[in-house]
């Protein structure tokens, strides 16, 4: 399993943790991405297929203190996208990073 955090425009600041199958995970995250946005998974998919993907995550929460680690993120706010590289991968991101980060990033490219 693949735990995937959901950042959205929630009130309560949440940000929860679902677990996708490979499966699932790899129809959310194509490429090698480990980020996207909601509104590019449905035009990629189509309503129906995304629904059906999405569907079953809801179903298995996990609690941040027992996810071993977070292997994408599913963003549902639109306005993020011109902080998102292109790549839609964590490691091509370039601005408003530390030094310590350049360097971890650059390593993973």
């Amino acid at each position: 399993m693949k735990n995937i955090q959901i950042i959205d425009g929630a009130l309560n600041a949440t940000f929860s943790i679902f677990q996708a199958t490979e499966e699932e995970f790899a129809a959310i995250f194509p490429n090698g991405q480990d980020m996207e946005l909601a509104e590019d998974l449905f035009e990629r998919l189509g309503d129906e297929e995304a629904s059906r993907v999405l569907a079953p995550l809801w179903n298995r929460p996990i609690l941040k203190r027992d996810a071993l680690g977070i292997h994408g993120t599913l963003f549902y706010n639109d306005h993020e996208r011109r902080h998102i590289p292109r790549s839609k991968r964590e490691v091509d991101w370039d601005s408003g990073l530390n030094e310590a980060q350049r360097k971890l990033f650059s390593r993973h490219r």
